[in-house]
């Protein structure tokens, strides 16, 4: 294989594992590389470059810039970017078993708050890391250690003493610690099953049975993990690109130490400076959470106009506009994430915006499904005169359709956004299952061959293989087992009306889907919301039944969500080198413990926020959004034949599941004939993923878009390009920080004056928080009646 300098000259094939403390040099996609160099300025020397990366990357060629290689490719991480090296060092000790359940409470309960804001975040895994390794090194520096009573009267207490503090705190106990705080958070999205039943059927599911269902979820979706680690884990290609920020920071506090001081003190610095003012756009300020030009100029136009404006550039209240144009210094909403996903993956993404924009106007001032009757943006269901649809009357207290309710009531209607996004994901399904066929289908053949033979090529993997002793299939065979007796006492036990045949059915759905879920995510770092698929199915077996469509849902889709996250632990283990029975018992702790907490913290938030959450707008601080879109497609689906049959209004939403397999199926056929084009890979151009974009922002806040993208522009163009000393130094530290801080200080306010658990407390009206009308002051659509 031939590698390339900038000047085209060939050179000698590089030393394929990086020095300890250098894997952050560079994850540079090829666009970018085609002026990293400041001496090609003249436009002559960029078309030759050009050219010459494209000839390359068509070749799986290694580019080399200022004597680094520009990764591309999972293959170019695993040789490059991250270490082989492996200490041998402790990873499951009681020090780092009690720091990760400390900090499980924390991520669990963060990220469960914020599935009830009007923009859905993570908690940062950077963050979280960040913090458990300061409490380590002072765990380890000032607890009393072995050493202090040897040689004294108190030398019996040594074992004992060495096994609170076992001394140094290193990288595996580092990365169990924070596997288990991390892996909590993964069980939440199957507690909102919970939430719709206590907001829209005034059921309040006892905290075993949830607890049970949510552990039943979460562990079928290790155990479909664990027999699908040869293809979803072990794989160079599978990086899990959002992991990389993670590996980084672990491999340089605990392999570069020299740098470690300045690194801390650049996370501290910046978590404090985030953590303070994090008050202002959250509670003093709320303004700042999207400052939109237009709005603030046109105060006086006709009411007809501004609410035009306020559909297209408003958008810091929930479900108030699109937010073109708007800014926003939120940190909570725009987040770290696109300080971590190489450029050619955020501009799938930014194609979807582009999308959006169009596509929801133009359905409402169409009036494509009668859109203008109903709010632009909302996932609440409505009458077709446009009021709050009355689901109990229809279903009543058995959550089975009565027919003569449903002539009285009539059919439930969707607003135009919420039709459009139900049908972007059918797309984005038929794109991802051609998408996996197509184009990785002969890579998924490899995998398994690979897998059966031992030959996996992998260099991490083959250090974890010679050094520890896998995990047996039969561990999550059992696993596998015993989720699914859990789930079956739930069906039995639990006001689930789902039947145990519909129950098996959703299992089945789940593991069928996992597999192309998974690897989109592994390559690429975007997923695809599958949700849409499993409530089509749910609405098929179960017609009339809404509550059981949410829990098909959940045993299926959401043992897809849970793969995902457990999948990408899995690759952190291998990358670091934690032994694979240690992870497996982390992340089983994690995922109880994450039961627990998500529950608790739901009850709390949902029993003081009710009215907020029920209403189809919500706030720019609590939004029912999320529970709002899992009962409207319980509700619809369970009317499957009346709205989506073949004389039903929403005809074109199943359709499109099989339509969005049609142009994946072309571009594969042009990729054969010319694999690159004017220097993109065509494969690298992911339609599933620019389908999803296309309808991101039919609901919640959207008035930090904008700024989410300058800061993906300014760290991975700017920064990496013009300042890569200092990018592969503090760039993903700097990320995580202010992750941290801004959700370290959102976690108080919640409970303090948000009313996460009480009455809230706002703060006094000013020109930065106004009383009436909209935050930014675009105040069309009657926000100020």
């Amino acid at each position: 294989m031939a590698i390339y300098d900038l000047d085209g000259s060939a050179q000698l094939p590089q030393p394929s594992a990086a020095a300890p403390g250098s894997r952050a040099a560079s994850i540079d996609e090829k666009a970018e590389a085609r002026a990293a160099e400041k001496h090609l300025s003249s436009a002559s020397s960029l078309d030759t470059h050009d050219k010459l990366e494209g000839e390359a990357f068509a070749n799986g060629e290694v580019v080399y810039v200022k004597g680094e290689p520009v990764i591309t490719t999972g293959l170019d991480v695993s040789r490059f970017l991250v270490d082989t090296r492996d200490d041998g060092d402790p990873a499951l000790t009681f020090r780092s078993l009690v720091i990760g359940t400390v900090f499980a409470g924390l991520g669990a309960a963060l990220c469960q708050i914020y599935l009830f804001k009007p923009v859905q975040m993570t908690v940062s895994t950077v963050f979280l890391l960040l913090i458990i390794y300061t409490v380590g090194i002072v765990w380890a520096k000032y607890l009393p250690q072995a050493s202090w009573v040897e040689g004294t009267r108190f030398a019996g207490l040594a074992p004992a003493l060495h096994f609170i503090n076992p001394g140094e705190f290193r990288i595996k106990e580092h990365v169990i610690a924070s596997l288990v705080a991390s892996t909590a958070a993964y069980g939440s999205t199957a507690v909102m099953n919970f939430a719709v039943q206590r907001l829209y059927y005034d059921t309040n599911v006892k905290a075993v049975t949830a607890v049970l269902a949510t552990f039943s979820t979460a562990t079928f979706g290790y155990g479909l993990v664990g027999l699908l680690r040869p293809l979803t884990v072990y794989p160079s290609e599978m990086v899990y690109w959002a992991n990389l920020p993670t590996v980084a920071i672990f491999q340089s506090l605990h392999f570069d130490s020299a740098t470690n001081h300045k690194r801390l003190k650049v996370f501290w610095s910046a978590f404090t400076g985030m953590f303070v003012w994090e008050v202002f756009p959250a509670y003093i300020f709320p303004l700042l959470n999207g400052i939109n030009i237009i709005c603030l100029s046109t105060q006086h136009v006709p009411s007809a106009t501004q609410d035009v404006i306020t559909n297209l550039f408003g958008g810091t209240d929930g479900n108030e506009g699109l937010g073109f144009g708007s800014i926003s210094f939120d940190w909570q909403y725009i987040g770290s994430t696109y300080m971590s996903l190489p450029l050619i993956q955020q501009a799938n993404s930014w194609i979807g915006y582009a999308a959006c924009y169009i596509a929801i106007m133009g359905i409402y001032y169409s009036n494509v499904w009668n859109s203008q009757a109903f709010p632009m943006l909302s996932t609440s269901l409505f009458n077709q005169n446009g009021t709050r649809y009355n689901q109990k009357a229809v279903f009543g207290p058995t959550f089975s359709l009565n027919q003569t309710a449903l002539a009285e009531v009539g059919l439930p209607a969707l607003t135009g956004s919420n039709a459009w996004s139900n049908l972007t994901q059918n797309l984005s399904i038929g794109g991802l299952i051609a998408h996996c066929i197509f184009f990785w289908g002969p890579y998924v053949v490899d995998s398994f061959k690979q897998a059966k033979s031992g030959t996996q090529p992998d260099p991490h993997w083959q250090v974890l293989k010679k050094n520890y002793d896998e995990v047996p299939w039969y561990w999550y065979i059992a696993l596998l087992l015993l989720a699914f007796f859990a789930g079956l006492i739930v069906i039995f036990k639990g006001e689930t009306t789902l039947p145990w045949w519909a129950y098996i059915i959703a299992l089945l759905l789940g593991g069928f889907v996992t597999p192309f879920s998974t690897l989109l995510y592994a390559r690429m770092g975007n997923g695809i919301a599958t949700n849409q698929l499993m409530k089509m199915v749910a609405g098929a077996v179960n017609p009339g039944k809404p509550v059981a469509n949410l829990y098909f849902s959940m045993w299926s889709h959401d043992v897809v969500s849970t793969s995902i996250g457990l999948a990408q632990d899995l690759k952190i283990g291998q990358y670091l080198k934690i032994p694979p029975r240690e992870m497996f018992l982390t992340q089983i702790w994690g995922t109880i413990l994450g039961a627990v907490i998500n529950y608790v913290v739901m009850v709390s938030v949902v029993d003081a926020q009710r009215d907020i959450l029920l209403d189809p707008i919500g706030t720019n601080i609590w939004s029912g959004q999320y529970p709002q879109s899992l009962n409207s497609a319980a509700v619809t689906w369970s009317l499957a034949n009346e709205l989506y049959g073949p004389h039903g209004p929403y005809i074109w939403i199943p359709l499109s599941l099989v339509f969005g397999m049609v142009p994946t199926i072309i571009q594969w056929a042009i990729a054969k004939r010319w694999p690159v084009i004017g220097g993109v890979q065509v494969s690298s151009v992911i339609l599933p993923v620019i389908y999803m974009y296309s309808s991101w922002m039919s609901s919640g806040t959207n008035s930090t878009v904008w700024s989410s993208i300058l800061v993906g522009i300014v760290s991975q163009l700017w920064l990496r390009r013009y300042h890569p000393g200092w990018f592969k130094k503090y760039n993903y530290i700097l990320g995580g920080a202010l992750d941290g801080g801004a959700q370290v200080m959102i976690f108080i306010l919640s409970f303090a004056v948000f009313g996460a658990s009480g009455v809230p407390k706002p703060f006094p009206a000013w020109a930065g928080n106004p009383a009436q009308g909209n935050v930014d002051y675009c105040n069309g659509n009657g926000a100020l009646d």
